[in-house]
């Protein structure tokens, strides 16, 4: 099924093509003509009702990073999204925050049609992210962008769940002929993390009529390190063991091979103001990461029974308990005793990765009936999976059976959508016609988990004499924990917008949808923008939204060895379904979705060449989704998990799942300026984008959310980014610079508070000719590092806090040579 899915997209990749007006060369993208938050053509970000951020396809090529996560993270600062070194999945597809919201409470388009979720669900993700399930945006190679809208407004009464944060936009470029060929490369300050991509960018006519554009990007990212030496690793090696690594645990970015990403845009009218339209993706990259060292004495289950050497009886039928007393060493000797130091003298740190494959498909056509309503009809397929391996570790109870490596399973995603979108525009006697948009949508969400191979799974024969079963560190999916759940839903919306009088904007939307599991939710929107003059007008918004839970949060089953601060030691924590039976007895049920109300008022200025937007918002959220607090596991709820699948349970310390439990607000406020003047070399660009959101727990349930994930929520992203930038041009020279301000944050990992930081980039830029140049540039160029864990060497090993909102490895330095034709 997998095979023929690919083989589907692949075809609908090679039809593919983007839902921008089809000639290329009469379709000239104006900065500030947008495409969402309003049906209505033509449209400019300073005259929507709401804020809207317009991003160039060349703020993304001026940057060091491939990762359009870190790309976009870079020039908006109400997004935020961290390195993940050792995050369970999430170190595979990074969960974002957009407004300090989840990952999944942001809609992601792509041509302003609807991009698949990921597979993967964040269970690590320093509190805001824990639990979500959001798109994987990093497939998209940045040199296949011609601009991104980012809506910054509730708008799930006009798109549909997810929207609450907000939506982004990525428009693919639809140029018909030129391209371009970049070559990128680069390593960190410290020597690691060595880079290399070759992207390219090609655009040529689909016949007389049309256009093909075709985009790749294909590198690699080496690793990097920023450890200091676990206090009990050191204290082994000055014992006299050498075979323990130095460091025994690294914290870094994961090696990311094969990284490969393609995108196809195609356009062609058919004649009769009708066109046909199409677009694709295909991507896939293998990531490969540590995790926690394993202790050689004192890991539970595997080396250590808690009060002394873990060993095991080969030959327990004798009835002599032969191998009690045992030491390690003489374990190691005897034939019918056995340790795992024999395999592992030095202890092991297991490494965990994922072969990541996206792929999506969509298209479509649209015109003008003889009535005069303008169609849009089109429908699309998704497909994301991530097949999960891990090696260097064990299943102990297993004993010397066991092999290192293994295939734990597999979680994909898979997303069908079929639209029908109309608009007309009528004469009512207002300053403008009434634009009336309808529509309808069905859409299918199905979430699978394949099983894995048996030994990650198994319950070998030394689980009875207390050796932990399953594949150490991420326990592969047993044959009842697989499976595969589907989800439909049909929706219909109608949204209206005019102007009543010169100057003033109204619009309005009301969305309705029908779920199969959950039943119905209905939203609505308004909005204004008040021309008070030239230079200034006044916008607002208010709009009631919701997020419906994902087949995968419903019915995954995942275990993470995770550090526990109160213990300093290392803990399984599994989690559930919520309407598992286990789950049940500590207040489990099936999910609802979550229902937010939005409301944003700003204001837009223009003085000659400064312009200034300035925006509050507020966003309140009811019930929201996200995994509960930890519980400890009785022995009758280890069994009952056992018996439904759950094989690993056997040796979890504690369990949580879903739940609708919690209530937030989160507001804040935007400032967006710009300025333009040729009084600086030939021509320069200075913009500010400021940021300030604060997150509040209005109320939960105390047993089912804990303090530390309320202060996770609160304080686990910065309040205050801002970024401040400049670019000049003199001559075939361009000179940019950036400033990025990061405020303070939480991490409950290591239980502490770290200070913010300035963060400074530079980029020069050579120009041979109108084709050629060369590029020079550095991320943290002044090599700027969070603070460092003062419990570092006593803990886990990692010199700075893994969620630091800028990264911690330091400065990064690129050269890139691009070449346009």
């Amino acid at each position: 099924m997998i095979e023929t899915l690919k083989k589907q997209s692949l075809l609908a990749i090679a039809i593919a093509a983007a839902s921008t007006p089809v000639v290329a060369e009469e379709s000239e993208i104006i900065e500030e003509v947008i495409t969402i938050g309003t049906r209505v053509e033509g449209r400019s970000a300073a005259d929507s009702a709401v804020p809207i951020d317009i991003i160039t396809g060349e703020d993304f090529v001026n940057q060091g990073d491939s990762d359009l996560n870190s790309l976009l993270r870079n020039v908006v600062p109400s997004y935020n999204v961290n390195t993940q070194p050792i995050s369970d999945a999430a170190s595979l597809v990074r969960p974002a925050n957009l407004r300090g919201l989840a990952p999944d409470h942001t809609l992601v388009l792509v041509n302003g049609k609807r991009r698949h979720r990921a597979a993967v669900i964040a269970w690590l993700g320093n509190g805001v992210s824990d639990g979500a399930q959001g798109p994987d945006i990093s497939q998209i190679p940045s040199i296949a962008l011609q601009q991104v809208e980012v809506l910054r407004d509730g708008a799930a009464a006009q798109y549909g769940s997810d929207a609450i944060a907000g939506v982004i936009n990525f428009q693919l470029k639809d140029d018909s002929d030129g391209g371009a060929i970049e070559v990128k490369a680069g390593q960190f300050y410290e020597g690691d993390g060595r880079q290399f991509t070759v992207a390219g960018n090609y655009g040529m006519p689909f016949t007389d009529q049309g256009f093909v554009n075709v985009s790749f990007e294909a590198g690699s990212k080496q690793d990097t390190d920023r450890s200091v030496q676990r206090d009990d690793a050191a204290g082994l090696i000055a014992a006299g063991n050498t075979a323990v690594a130095t460091p025994a645990q690294v914290w870094g970015s994961p090696e990311i091979k094969d990284d490969f990403k393609s995108v196809v845009n195609l356009g062609l009218e058919l004649g009769g103001g009708k066109e046909f339209y199409a677009f694709g993706n295909y991507g896939s990259k293998t990531v490969d990461g540590g995790f926690y060292f394993r202790n050689p004495e004192t890991r539970s289950a595997v080396f250590s029974d808690g009060s002394g050497p873990l060993i095991g009886d080969l030959n327990p039928d004798n009835g002599l308990d032969s191998c009690a007393g045992f030491t390690h060493a003489q374990a190691i000797a005897s034939d019918e005793c056995f340790s795992f130091q024999e395999m592992f003298p030095g202890g092991f740190t297991p490494r965990f990765g994922g072969y990541v494959t996206d792929l999506s498909g969509l298209a479509g056509v649209r015109g003008e009936l003889d009535n005069g309503w303008a169609y849009d009809v089109s429908a699309s397929l998704g497909y994301n999976d991530v097949d999960f391996f891990i090696y260097n570790t064990v299943n102990a109870s297993l004993g010397p059976q066991s092999p290192t490596s293994f295939n734990p399973g597999a979680y994909t995603q898979l997303e069908k959508n079929f639209n029908i979108d109309l608009i007309k525009g009528f004469e009512v006697g207002l300053a403008s016609e009434l634009s009336v948009a309808t529509g309808f949508e069905w859409r299918d969400e199905t979430f699978e988990i394949t099983t894995g191979d048996q030994a990650s799974y198994e319950i070998g024969p030394l689980a009875a004499q207390g050796f932990s079963a399953a594949s150490n560190g991420f326990p592969g999916f047993g044959p009842l924990a697989g499976g595969q759940w589907s989800r439909s839903n049909l929706a219909t919306y109608i949204d209206m917008e005019a102007d009543i009088v010169d100057g003033w904007l109204m619009a309005g939307a009301l969305r309705f949808e029908d779920f199969e599991d959950f039943g119905t939710t209905v939203n609505g929107k308004l909005a204004t923008n008040l021309e008070l003059s030239e230079a200034v007008s006044l916008r607002a918004s208010w709009s009631t939204g919701f997020r419906a839970p994902t087949p995968g949060q419903s019915n995954a089953f995942n275990v993470s060895t995770e550090f526990d601060v109160a213990l300093n030691d290392l803990v399984n924590n599994g989690t559930i379904p919520s309407t598992n039976p286990v789950a049940q007895l500590r207040g489990g049920e099936a999910l609802d979705p979550e229902e937010s109300t939005n409301w944003t008022i700003g204001a837009v200025f223009s003085a000659g060449p400064i312009d200034v937007t300035v925006d509050y918002f507020n966003i309140e959220l009811e019930g929201r989704i996200a995994p509960s607090q930890l519980y400890s596991l009785t022995q009758t709820e280890v069994d009952t998990l056992v018996a439904s699948g759950v094989t690993s349970a056997a040796n979890l310390q504690n369990f949580r799942f879903f739940t609708n439990d919690f209530d937030t607000t989160t507001k804040g406020f935007d400032i967006v300026a710009t300025y333009g003047t040729d009084a600086i070399g030939d021509s320069t660009d200075i913009s500010l984008a400021f940021n300030q959101t604060q997150t509040s727990v209005d109320s939960f349930t105390p047993e089912t959310i804990d303090a530390t994930r309320i202060r996770e929520l609160e304080e686990g992203l910065p309040e205050t980014r801002w970024n401040l930038s400049s670019t000049t041009f003199v001559g075939d020279w361009r000179f940019l610079a950036r400033a990025s301000y990061y405020d303070d944050w939480y991490d409950s990992e290591d239980d502490q508070k770290y200070s913010g930081e300035v963060i400074v980039d530079a980029e020069v830029s050579y120009a041979f000719n109108e084709q050629a140049s060369v590029i020079l540039g550095a991320q943290n160029i002044l090599d700027q590092t969070p603070e460092e864990n003062p419990g570092a060497a006593g803990g886990v090993g990692n010199r700075y806090s893994q969620f630091s909102p800028f990264g911690f490895e330091g400065g990064f330095y690129y050269l890139r040579t691009r070449y346009e034709f």
